[in-house]
């Protein structure tokens, strides 16, 4: 439970009314009963105010809280920051135990920093490392020599390959996978694939091939304040390591191919696919269902709309959307025209009858 002031307090942020007044969790205004904080940042999620019951809300700068019948207000000029803030304070977290649970198997020669918690049959293999205060979920796996920073959070079924080096402040959502072998395989002789991406054509009657494991010597690589969504997959380096920058955010079932390098500060958000061998900038975002051709580059700042297809390289500050992938605006265009395609046709073979007669 949290006093309206706690909560300003911690947001940094101007309230007014009974700071005292206590609050459980927050809710949405329609919701929002007397024990939670209503998220009305706007004056069009504050018309549903009326519905609840809230006694306290957030609300926009200047906004007339009294004539609203709330006993307090928070005031809050950029509402996504303050959701951070709020949701953060307010966070019940997961429930986990503290301490190393007597399941847990941690290897003698693993090394644990200060109020480091293991969940119930995870397992801490030899040689790892992992920083204090950080906290390993129920049927986590750490593979051998493998680092992890301080406070790391890892959900449940987590698994960290061997020799995977992560920084601090880690979070992984449950089922990530880090350093999985990369999809990596050669033909003695020149394959199809080879020739196909060379020629561009047909190849006739296909010849049977026989494919070959190229194995993973490399390992991943993560900076510090990065979070990995539920099921995303991150493949080891085949030589070198595939790198993660720092504050690089990779939403549910995004995967990683192997010597893959991102960049600061990135956002790679739900189904997006990368091949191998890419080199991502800083600051790129790249939307849902997005795939990545591989050893391509794409430049800091880049911004590709959903389900964009990029199978050539980027430059920097290009926003980009479509298959394959061209500027937003270009894509714009292009789609009006399609759907302009059917009249035109009709308007074609009406001029096609005409000059016939």
């Amino acid at each position: 439970m949290f006093t309206i002031r706690q909560i300003a307090e911690a947001l940094g942020a101007e309230a007014q009314g009974d700071l005292d007044l206590q609050i459980t969790s927050a809710a949405e205004p329609g919701d929002a009963g007397p024990q939670h904080l209503a998220m009305a940042m706007s004056p069009k999620y504050a018309e549903s105010l009326g519905q609840g019951r809230a006694e306290a809300a957030l609300l926009w700068p200047d906004a007339d809280w009294r004539a609203m019948g709330l006993r307090a207000a928070i005031f809050t000029p950029r509402p996504r920051m303050a959701m951070a803030g709020v949701t953060a304070t307010l966070d019940p977290g997961q429930g986990f135990g503290i301490g190393i649970h007597p399941s847990a198997i941690i290897d003698p020669t693993a090394h644990l920093g200060d109020g480091v918690c293991v969940g119930p049959l995870s397992i801490i293999s030899a040689g790892s490392r992992i920083g204090a205060g950080s906290v390993i979920g129920p049927h986590c796996f750490i593979g051998t020599d493998a680092v992890i920073g301080s406070n790391a959070f890892l959900r449940e079924m987590v698994s960290i390959g061997a020799r995977a080096t992560i920084g601090d402040r880690f979070i992984a959502q449950p089922g990530a996978r880090v350093g999985s072998d990369g999809f990596s395989f050669v033909t003695p002789e020149v394959s199809a694939v080879e020739n196909v991406r060379k020629s561009l054509t047909d190849q006739g009657e296909a010849t049977a091939q026989t494919w070959m494991r190229i194995h993973s010597l490399g390992a991943v690589t993560i900076g510090h304040d990065v979070e990995i969504g539920a099921n995303c997959t991150i493949d080891n380096g085949t030589i070198r390591n595939t790198v993660i920058g720092d504050g690089s955010k990779l939403d549910n079932q995004v995967h990683i191919g192997h010597n893959t390098r991102i960049g600061k500060d990135c956002l790679l958000c739900g189904q997006t696919g990368v091949s191998g061998s890419v080199d991502i900038g800083d600051n790129v975002v790249l939307a849902g269902q997005c795939g990545v051709n591989d050893n391509i580059f794409i430049g800091n700042g880049v911004v590709a709309g959903g389900g964009t297809k990029i199978i050539s390289n980027v430059p920097a500050g290009r926003v980009v959307m479509g298959y394959p992938a061209v500027k937003m605006d270009t894509h714009t265009e292009i789609y009006k025209a399609q759907r302009r395609l059917p009249r035109l046709m009709r308007d074609i073979e009406a001029l096609k009858k005409a000059v016939f007669k």
